[in-house]
């Protein structure tokens, strides 16, 4: 038997995971990378666990990642740390001081995509992107897929646990319920019940893949 550690930012995420699936489980960290390192560090540190997944609802790069979609990581990135300059945004990697963190596990996000996929949802591969500021004009949207052409995913936990599950030398993966489309701030045309719906699916299907005699 596999054991997940899943790390969503809200209850409501953790409701909706924890719907339909027993065996699963699923800590609450709170939003933003540091409050999401520090309480997947906690739980790491102590119990012994196969993979770490940073889960939730999220942003979409349209038409990539439309809005009801899922979106499983290819890549994770910090994607507003580093350093302004005259030229424009340097990111951390390039200022020689970027923290260790290992990229999502290809096994297992083909795993979770297969499944996923299996159970009914629409899932995109691609990166998910990072931010401490949610973006909410279509200025930086431009600006974020251009240094990142394949963002699929914006949301504000994943560079986070992907550090806690480097330090503990546990695979990762992030996974995005797509509530919004990344760009302009228009909440009337958020679908986070929708998300959360899709979550619940999310929720499910992983409780079965660790379950004994799936893998």
């Amino acid at each position: 038997m596999y054991e997940f550690l899943l790390a969503a930012a809200v209850e409501a995420e953790r409701e909706a995971l924890q719907r339909h699936a027993h065996g699963l489980t699923v800590i609450v960290t709170g939003a933003g990378p540091a409050a999401a390192a520090t309480g997947a560090a906690w739980v790491l540190a102590t119990e012994p666990y196969e993979l770490a997944v940073s889960v939730g609802i999220g942003g979409g790069f349209t038409p990539r990642a439309p809005v009801g979609s899922v979106v499983v990581s290819t890549r994770v990135a910090a994607a507003d740390l580093g350093a302004d300059s005259p030229d424009g945004f340097l990111p951390v990697e390039e200022l020689g001081f970027a923290p260790r963190v290992e990229q999502p596990d290809e096994g297992w996000g083909k795993r979770i995509t297969a499944a996923l996929s299996g159970a009914g949802l629409n899932v995109v591969n691609g990166a998910v992107l990072t931010v401490s500021t949610a973006t909410g004009t279509a200025e930086r949207t431009a600006e974020l897929l251009e240094r990142h052409p394949d963002a699929a995913a914006e949301a504000m936990e994943g560079f986070g646990v992907a550090t806690a599950a480097a330090m503990a030398e546990l695979p990762f993966v992030e996974i995005r319920a797509i509530s919004n489309a990344v760009g302009p701030r228009d909440r009337e045309a958020w679908r986070i019940d929708a998300a959360l719906e899709a979550l619940s699916t999310v929720g499910q299907t992983l409780a079965a893949l660790q379950a004994p005699g799936v893998g």
